[in-house]
């Protein structure tokens, strides 16, 4: 009997940010493993998302169809179910509460550990639906050891219910390095420091802000992508300092160009489910100063140097040594992109691909996990 695994495909109408780029990044990485014969004719794989959603590259194992109704959360509770055949895999947060066979990924509990970050509706309704949405289920995944121990400590779900299958690094290969509107390249500019501007509080990028004439006094500009001043909650755009140059939104060949060229990128969140960001910083060989909290030092290892998100003169310090020591600068470009290698999209896949395994029928077990562990040999 030929099973059937269903994707829960809400995320492709949805702005890319790091939980749609973990989305689509495991879909492909699915698909690849699937277009193994030997899996394709045990296993059949669908993508379910709305009207005008965009897949992006072709899929070649895993066939895509559109619903006729818009998505949200009305088309996860009543039209996904109705779609839907197998076990059903949601990788973004989301998903119909009450489904049978449902693997579901749950990034973080930021609406818990940073609650003025969102505006009240968005977290009333996921405080409400998220934990019955983990009891539910029938296997909880999340990104990180740091957010298994919250959605264990929250009563989400117990600990040994929890599978962690992080991020992965392989996408910014695909980047093409090109920033010359924004003179990231220009050898007669000042050294700057990097950083992914967010309107969330819990992103704090105040801080660097608070610090930004010291920061001056090094010789050392602040390039913020990603949003305008009136984003933060203590720099307005009549009061930026005349180091800090506001990029606004920049594309992915624009953030390999700041990544390779930064001095180091910044991550001062107080909270972080994974932190996207670090990690592709770490591929490109960029010197790392992240927050001690949460998931990044489990991301960053030993690659980072780390200081406290509360702790202003904690940050300034740690980019004087990076200005004053360049022996610490090329050791961490070194060692940046071997702790990426840590985090693999393809092995993330492999561990969905196994838990999808175990929720097929016990008779069809033993020969699915001899050709996912074949096509696992494959990947290598």
């Amino acid at each position: 009997m030929r099973r059937c695994l269903t994707i829960n495909g809400g995320f492709l109408s949805q702005r890319v940010t790091g939980v749609q780029r973990y989305g689509r990044e495991i879909v492909a990485e699915l698909d690849r493993l699937l277009q193994d014969d030997r899996l394709k004719s045990s296993l059949s794989a669908k993508i379910i998302a709305s009207a005008g959603s965009e897949l992006g590259p072709a899929l070649r194992a895993i066939a895509f169809a559109q619903t006729a109704a818009g998505g949200g959360p009305l088309w996860h509770q009543f039209v996904l179910p109705f779609a839907t055949q197998g076990v059903l895999l949601s990788l973004c947060n989301m998903g119909p509460l009450f489904a049978s066979n449902h693997i579901v990924c749950i990034h973080d509990l930021n609406i818990i550990l940073a609650p003025e970050s969102y505006g009240s509706a968005y977290r009333t309704y996921h405080r409400i639906m998220g934990p019955i949405l983990a009891r539910h289920a029938a296997r909880v995944v999340t990104v990180s050891h740091f957010s298994a121990r919250m959605l264990n400590d929250f009563g989400f779900r117990r600990l040994d219910q929890i599978t962690v299958i992080p991020n992965g690094h392989e996408h910014v290969r695909r980047w093409q390095p090109h920033l010359s509107r924004h003179s990231a390249t220009d050898p007669n500019r000042r050294p700057f420091i990097f950083v992914l501007g967010s309107r969330a509080r819990h992103k704090n990028v105040d801080i660097l802000f608070s610090i930004a004439k010291e920061i001056d006094a090094l010789g050392l500009d602040i390039f913020v992508a990603g949003a305008s001043g009136k984003g933060f909650s203590t720099l307005e755009m009549d009061s930026v300092p005349s180091n800090v140059r506001m990029l606004g939104f920049v594309t992915d060949d624009d953030l390999a160009a700041l990544y390779q060229n930064a001095l180091c990128f910044a991550f001062p969140s107080l909270t972080e489910g994974f932190g996207l960001p670090v990690l592709e910083a770490l591929a490109f060989g960029c010197p790392v100063v992240a927050s001690n909290a949460a998931s990044l030092p489990e991301v960053c290892g030993d690659a980072a140097l780390y200081a406290d998100p509360k702790s202003p003169r904690d940050w300034l310090d740690q980019i004087k040594r990076l200005r004053a020591e360049p022996n610490l600068s090329q050791i961490l470009r070194a060692e940046g992109p071997r702790q990426a290698m840590r985090f693999s999209w393809a092995k993330s896949a492999q561990l969905y691909l196994d838990l999808i395994m175990l929720q097929a029928q016990p008779s069809e077990m033993a020969g699915l996990k001899i050709l996912s562990e074949a096509a696992a040999v494959k990947m290598q």
